[in-house]
């Protein structure tokens, strides 16, 4: 029973170390995507415009300020006066930007204690609950993602929807994508991606830790055939 006790912690530690690559791979891509994602709101690239009278400025278009730029270098960037005097399409990207950010700090912090790294939990009800937490933290990355994917998705929509207006003259200068709708994409996209990483990590760790009470079942059910064995000897 020692013995097999000793292969069997042994299997499980060999096991788990795919489990703890896809855990770190995962948490790298989370917060990396977070602080992304965090950038995007920020930044006030998110339309840009320029016009063939001022070639020497263009304009940019975030969420919470516009912003003059000069070919020479200068910045002016003003706040928005009211919140009530914006646009129902800016309103909306705040608030699921900001809703997007809040549910994927909530889940970088619900799944870092589920982490394999972290020592805490080694029983088999201990494994349980890191287990839940790592998927819990799984499952609010996606959520993350697509509240993120959503209002950078829908300002670019309505941008090449104004952009291919035929009843917009041609002389008018028109908004265009800026480097912050890219940077968000790439937020969501990577905030889906490490939620998948981590879910897997925890089914991984499922599979792999199944096999040790099916050997100690086993153990247990031909020792007490032995004991039978010699009492009817």
């Amino acid at each position: 029973m020692d013995l097999l006790s000793v292969e069997a912690r042994e299997a499980g530690r060999s096991m788990e170390a795919p489990a703890c690559i896809l855990e770190l791979l995962g948490m790298l891509v989370y917060v990396g995507a977070w602080l992304c994602a965090l950038a995007s709101t920020i930044l006030p690239q998110w339309l840009t415009m320029s016009t063939s009278l001022l070639p020497i400025e263009s304009y940019d278009l975030g969420l919470w300020e516009t912003c003059v730029v000069q070919d020479i270098g200068g910045i002016e960037c003003r706040s928005y006066d009211s919140l009530l005097g914006l646009s129902s399409d800016l309103k909306l990207a705040r608030i699921l930007m900001c809703t997007a950010l809040t549910v994927g700090l909530l889940g970088i912090l619900v799944a870092i204690p589920g982490l394999h790294l972290i020592k805490s939990c080694k029983d088999y009800d201990g494994h349980q609950t890191k287990r839940t937490l790592t998927v819990t933290g799984g499952v609010l990355g996606m959520m993350s993602g697509v509240l993120c994917l959503v209002p950078v998705s829908y300002i670019a929509h309505m941008a090449v929807m104004h952009f291919f207006d035929e009843k917009v003259p041609d002389v008018v200068p028109r908004w265009e994508f800026g480097d912050a709708l890219f940077c968000g994409w790439a937020a969501g996209f990577l905030l889906v991606v490490a939620g998948v990483i981590m879910v897997t990590s925890s089914r991984c760790s499922q599979v792999e830790r199944h096999p040790v009470p099916q050997r100690r079942s086993q153990a247990k059910s031909m020792d007490r055939n032995r004991r039978k064995h010699s009492e009817y000897v």
